[in-house]
């Protein structure tokens, strides 16, 4: 009796090349966080949003936790190109306060759905130890941008005013205008007695 055929032989499914599944998994991750937060991230949704078996995901991923965290450390990397190419023309402590005004007022040049994700990292760090690893990068990146133009000192505040900056303006139905933003960076890089900065 002959072989039947591909076209005959049932339901089998074809087996797809699809050198990208990993990394297409990964970028969906993101996705479903930002619409259903990480509490309502789930292997099917995912599966889903990255259009693969839901076996796909158990076989690239040791489990969600390990899912979640390259979606939140591929989030975090796209988020500090963003800022460090923000600061390429930057060349003097007057640059230093308008760029970082502008920063603020961009919501750090992310959108909402951007911004969805990075506080469900932060608030899932404060939970799990394990992710605190990919917030600890995304600030030391964040710092190491700032220390080429203010002290180390100065840079860990900055960063974290801009943080907070962006997170009320984000959140507050009366956010701080760009002149008072202005001033307030304008203030956090003043030089110190201990340091004089390029004007």
């Amino acid at each position: 009796m002959r072989a039947a055929p591909a076209s005959e032989a049932g339901d089998r499914p074809v087996r797809r090349h699809d050198p990208d599944r990993r990394q297409r998994i990964v970028e969906a991750t993101v996705d479903v966080i930002a619409e259903h937060g990480v509490a309502g991230t789930t292997h099917r949704l995912i599966a889903a949003a990255a259009d693969v078996p839901l076996g796909s995901l158990t076989y690239h991923f040791t489990g969600l936790d390990d899912l979640r965290a390259q979606a939140f450390a591929l989030h975090a990397e796209r988020m500090a190109v963003k800022y460090e190419a923000h600061f390429a023309e930057v060349a003097s402590t007057a640059d230093v306060v308008d760029a970082v005004t502008e920063l603020v007022h961009a919501d750090a040049d992310a959108d909402d759905r951007d911004w969805a994700v990075a506080y469900e990292l932060f608030l899932a760090a404060l939970r799990d130890p394990a992710l605190r690893s990919v917030t600890e990068s995304w600030m030391r990146r964040s710092r190491g941008v700032l220390e080429r133009f203010v002290d180390p000192t100065t840079s860990r505040g900055l960063d974290a005013l801009v943080e907070g900056l962006v997170m009320h303006k984000v959140l507050s139905t009366r956010p701080v205008s760009r002149a008072e933003t202005h001033e307030i960076i304008a203030r956090a890089v003043r030089p110190t007695d201990s340091q004089e900065l390029p004007r």
